[in-house]
């Protein structure tokens, strides 16, 4: 919700619910291919890419297992997939006194099991357009929620199809 009233572009996606029906009925509103995501998950525990509907209900039941297992909680969300995505983080850094900055970004794309191996800074092969704007996205988010330390802001850019060049919170 604070991406959104920040003006960051966020991906479609439901609330969080342990029920199954409801899940099923938001995959189909978002349009498939979904990731279907635990709320309390991480390091790409929980989560499965879903390509169909008919392939979501099998999906659910193994990531809300795999969940309650991992971290006690099988409430999951579904959320839009990006296609061919590069895995782009924006360090800022913020003040006491409401001043926040972007330190550049780093490309984080190449991974193993969803668990970053290598980081480049700054990232390559990014349009000036594309990175002025994740660096202004990732210090409006940090203000809209008064953040205060050194962080990151992690953002999904599609480099296929219809949406190449797009960046999504």
């Amino acid at each position: 919700q604070n991406a959104i009233a920040a003006g960051v572009p966020v991906l479609s996606s439901s609330d969080a619910s342990d029920d199954t029906a409801y899940l099923i009925a938001e995959a189909d509103r978002i349009g498939f291919p979904i990731f279907a995501k635990a709320v309390a998950g991480g390091g790409g525990r929980g989560m499965r890419r879903v390509e169909s509907r008919d392939d979501l209900p099998a999906a659910l039941d193994a990531a809300m297992r795999e969940a309650v297992s991992a971290f006690g909680d099988g409430r999951m969300f579904v959320e839009q997939s990006v296609a061919r995505p590069r895995h782009i983080e924006v360090q800022i850094l913020a003040d006491s006194s409401g001043e926040t900055v972007h330190l550049f970004e780093r490309d984080c794309s190449i991974q193993r099991r969803h668990q970053k191996v290598v980081e480049i800074a700054p990232a390559p092969n990014l349009s000036d357009e594309l990175r002025d704007a994740l660096h202004r996205d990732a210090i409006a988010f940090a203000r809209s929620i008064g953040y205060r330390n050194a962080g990151t802001v992690e953002f999904l850019v599609e480099t296929a199809g219809p949406r190449a060049g797009q960046h999504v919170f």
